[in-house]
């Protein structure tokens, strides 16, 4: 889609494409309110900035928003209009061995039961096993400090998705 294109899309369209990029509604719905946008720098400017002004309540919906790290399952079921975009972010988890994707969904657990979400990581380039280090060094973080990382991803995750949009 262009930029061109992206500007004169319905109320409705633009809400769900921006969605596809963020779960945040008060992040989607600034986003949707801040347009049209006169070039591409102009939009991911708008993200950053409005990003920045996000709560920790928005953070934690967008998070609601994806898959856990190799939960290929739930990308079909719960995360249709994404999923593409998220089995190729992930797309290094496909060809982890068995005990790396076990372990991973076992850390999964592990977090979510600690932080009460999801494990969020920019995980476009990254293996499985660079995943399991990461979500690991993250596991003994405070509640705060860890949202704060996790909102970070997220953000990196967007600005990713809104390039991917605008392609």
């Amino acid at each position: 889609m262009t930029l061109e294109e992206l500007n004169n899309l319905p109320f409705e369209q633009q809400t769900a494409e921006f969605t596809k990029c963020c779960g945040a509604h008060n992040w989607v719905n600034k986003m949707v309110a801040s347009n049209p946008y006169t070039s591409a720098n102009a939009l991911l400017e708008t993200a950053d900035s409005e990003w920045l002004k996000c709560t920790e309540e928005d953070g934690l919906e967008a998070f609601t928003h994806h898959p856990k790290i190799g939960d290929v399952k739930s990308l079909a079921a719960k995360y249709g209009n994404t999923k593409d975009w998220a089995s190729n972010e992930q797309k290094e988890v496909e060809s982890a061995s068995k005990e790396a994707i076990k372990k991973l969904a076992h850390l999964n657990k592990v977090y979510e039961d600690r932080f009460g979400f999801i494990f969020i990581v920019c995980a476009t380039g990254k293996s499985a096993e660079e995943m399991l280090e990461i979500l690991e060094s993250r596991l003994d973080n405070d509640y705060n400090d860890e949202v704060k990382i996790a909102m970070g991803e997220q953000h990196k995750i967007t600005v990713l998705r809104l390039k991917k949009l605008l392609s």
